[in-house]
């Protein structure tokens, strides 16, 4: 494993992670606790030192997994959550500090911890972006020791560049990967420029980018590249990466011509992400083993040359460029 530092909270973390909205097994399934143990170990033996949740995952039961497991562990391992998305309607007047308090106080209860290395705001709407009041809070929490650090995670480009505004902004978790290549302009300058920590989430568009889907792929009801295709339920941009589905199975087919047909996409598109130094570590899902032990062959892979980043950027502006590059 190698390890790369967090932007300006100095903690050096795993450039391959783990995020958790899987963790407990497939998506519209009942949280499994056994195998998110399993999980979880997989990960921190392959030396993941970096574990993403959210208040939300499993209803609270991916954050009290991650909790336990911690403190079963005796490596150093920094966790990383989210608030905000309990709220209901998701809109920015709901968003008020004694109700976040609650939140990062609930999280801390479910996860046993005294505190918590790095708290994000969960995408919340952008107009919460322009209420230092919101951002204030966090300074409290941390003065409390409550919290270490504060990150956001956003939707927008324009939103991160926003939050990176606030002082006390210290990581941006953004969605990142091969059909989704925006964030790596401005964004990453400014954030570079700021010393903030960037995590790259959705790395491989909703499974996407492992090749392994057809025309013919089957999608349960209660999982989101079912029912939230064109935003049904949240943002758009959380499904596929936003895009066409169909519209992306020919752009994996022009990745396989690429990169040759049995080459290991999905590691690959990991390997990619990892190529930008402003990226300080991905954070592939995982509802088994298996699944976290292939996130770990991007590490045994060479450096993608430059013909072949080209060549990424080529379909993308082939495919994307036109019709969602300016959304998100």
């Amino acid at each position: 494993m190698n390890y790369r530092f967090l932007g300006k909270t100095g903690l050096k973390i795993s450039e391959i992670s783990l995020g958790t909205w899987q963790v407990g097994g497939k998506w519209g399934e009942p949280f499994d606790h056994h195998l998110a143990e399993r999980i979880l170990n997989e990960a921190v033996d392959g030396g993941v030192n970096f574990i993403d949740t959210a208040d939300v995952y499993g209803d609270g039961e991916s954050e009290k997994a991650v909790g336990k497991f911690v403190k079963s562990r005796s490596e150093e391992i920094f966790v990383a959550t989210k608030c905000g998305r309990q709220l209901s309607p998701h809109i920015s007047e709901a968003y008020q500090p004694d109700v976040l308090r609650k939140f990062v106080e609930g999280s801390l209860k479910n996860m046993g911890l005294e505190t918590i290395d790095l708290i994000q705001l969960h995408c919340p709407p952008t107009q919460v972006y322009y209420r230092p009041e919101i951002f204030e809070l966090f300074d409290r929490l941390k003065e409390e020791g409550k919290i270490k650090n504060l990150g956001i995670s956003v939707e927008k480009v324009e939103e991160g560049l926003k939050g990176i505004e606030f002082d006390n902004v210290t990581s941006v978790q953004i969605i990142f990967n091969m059909f989704r290549q925006r964030p790596s302009g401005l964004f990453f300058e400014q954030a570079r420029k700021k010393n903030v920590g960037v995590i790259a989430r959705v790395p491989l568009a909703s499974g996407l980018l492992t090749g392994k889907f057809s025309t013919g792929s089957v999608f349960t009801a209660g999982d989101h590249r079912q029912f939230n295709r064109n935003g049904e339920k949240f943002d758009k941009g959380e499904t596929f990466s936003g895009i066409d589905y169909e519209t992306g199975l020919q752009a994996v087919g022009e990745l396989k011509e690429l990169f040759g047909e049995n080459a290991p996409l999905a590691a690959l598109a990991l390997k990619w992400i990892l190529m930008f130094t402003d990226v300080s570590c991905v954070i592939p899902g995982a509802s088994g083993e298996v699944q976290v032990k292939t996130n770990f062959d991007a590490l045994e892979l060479a450096p993608l040359s430059e013909a072949e980043m080209d060549g990424v950027k080529k379909i993308y502006d082939k495919y994307f460029k036109a019709t969602i590059h300016h959304w998100w």
